[in-house]
């Protein structure tokens, strides 16, 4: 969310969460930009063209992606180690049991199956021999900070493009 913030800080209209002390919440309070707390924040979303989600980690409802783009970050290479119950220290765990020798992250349009929606892009980290799942998770969170702004960057072109946002 931060890394979003920093890169687009004119343009993040508000973070949205469903508790109010949760760390992004917190420091979105912090960098300024105006936050929302809802226990449902699809209901939030009324005039909202693109919508990235970071850290939610339940499905949305069906109506909130009619009319909108939604799209999400997931801390490996989709279509492996998704779907539910595969988020975050879960995740890099798998990669290290399975023996991968490359882990990333994925920026992937939302739909109402989990981490199944298109691929928009992809960021690759090398699995190192002596990765901890720490390690493994800290070199991935590096490639999301990039990864997620370059995506948003081609899907905002992209809805320009089709006329289905302002400039971005």
């Amino acid at each position: 969310m931060e890394a979003i913030i920093r890169a687009f800080p004119d343009q993040v209209g508000a973070v949205i969460g469903t508790r109010p002390d949760c760390p992004a919440i917190l420091r979105a309070i912090e960098l300024g930009v105006p936050v929302r707390t809802n226990e449902t924040p699809e209901h939030e979303l009324e005039g909202v063209s693109l919508l990235c989600l970071a850290g939610y980690l339940r499905l949305l409802a069906p109506e909130a992606l009619i009319g909108r783009t939604v799209i999400n970050i997931h801390p490996s290479l989709l279509p492996k180690f998704g779907g539910p119950g595969m988020y975050g220290a879960r995740v890099h765990a798998a990669v290290l049991a399975a023996g991968e020798t490359e882990s990333g992250c994925t920026v992937h349009r939302v739909t109402e199956v989990y981490d199944e929606g298109e691929i928009i892009w992809q960021e690759r980290v090398p699995v190192l021999k002596d990765d901890t799942v720490e390690s493994l998770a800290a070199r991935v969170l590096v490639a999301e900070h990039r990864a997620y702004p370059e995506a948003i960057r081609l899907v905002s072109a992209r809805l320009v493009q089709e006329g289905l946002l302002g400039k971005p």
